[in-house]
């Protein structure tokens, strides 16, 4: 198991604050996954209008609300606790802006596509907060975002959950063996094995590596297992070719 990776702090965007994991100097990708971004947004700032390529991407909020608008015609409102996904495929443009006086607060995932689907057709879906499976645990909740009963569909084989702990309560998932991918720390202090996550960091593991979390405090933090692509990963800005 690798050590920890904390999340770079950037501006992003139209004077967007994001906590970027990656693409960052020295570690752009963990196939299939190309970006992750934490971003806060205030009021006056946001992502206008702007183009990509050959991907797959989910923005899901914790806080506030974003105003979708692309050029397939698509024009909606994502509210705290829900997703949009879109799929680049061979070209899209849509902005994301927020929609409210306060500050908007979620994550932003890219999943690359593999080769052979790169030209698909661009499409969107939006998925509200009450439609996403929520598994009671002992101790804690674990909202599934993509995987089983979701109704959020990707073109690559993922799991992706919002989980919430109470202090002292364990974690622990398996994922199938041909998965890798990472845990991120969103609030509080955590632990697996001998290595500790605070806020903004995150655990990368490979494919076999089991999970076990035990929150030190309360917490929260998210789980992003996939199945790579292997394939070489041609990222330049907003285009995954």
């Amino acid at each position: 198991m690798a050590m920890p990776r904390q999340a770079l702090e950037m501006m992003e965007g139209a004077g967007v604050a994001v906590k970027r994991l990656m693409p960052i100097p020295g570690y752009r990708n963990f196939d299939p996954f190309v970006l992750w971004d934490d971003f806060s947004i205030s009021p006056g700032n946001g992502f206008p209008d702007h183009p990509h390529r050959g991907f797959e991407a989910i923005t899901y909020l914790f806080k506030g609300s974003i105003e979708h608008e692309d050029n397939l015609g698509n024009h909606s409102t994502v509210f705290s606790g829900g997703a949009q996904r879109f799929t680049a495929g061979r070209g899209i443009v849509h902005s994301e802006m927020p929609n409210e006086a306060g500050n908007t607060r979620g994550i932003q995932l890219w999943i690359n596509l593999p080769k052979r689907l790169k030209g698909v057709d661009p499409a969107y879906q939006q998925v509200n907060d009450g439609d996403f499976p929520i598994n009671e645990i002992k101790g804690g909740e674990v909202k599934i975002i993509v995987g089983d009963a979701s109704p959020l569909q990707l073109m690559t084989p993922v799991r992706y959950l919002d989980v919430q702990l109470e202090q002292g309560a364990h974690f622990k998932e398996v994922f199938p063996p041909e998965y890798r991918g990472f845990v991120y720390m969103v609030n509080g202090t955590a632990k697996s094995g001998a290595q500790s996550l605070e806020t903004g960091a995150a655990l990368f593991l490979e494919q076999g590596e089991k999970l076990v979390i035990e929150a030190i405090s309360i917490c929260r933090f998210m789980i992003c297992f996939g199945a790579p692509h292997g394939e070489p990963v041609f990222q330049h800005g907003p285009f995954v070719d």
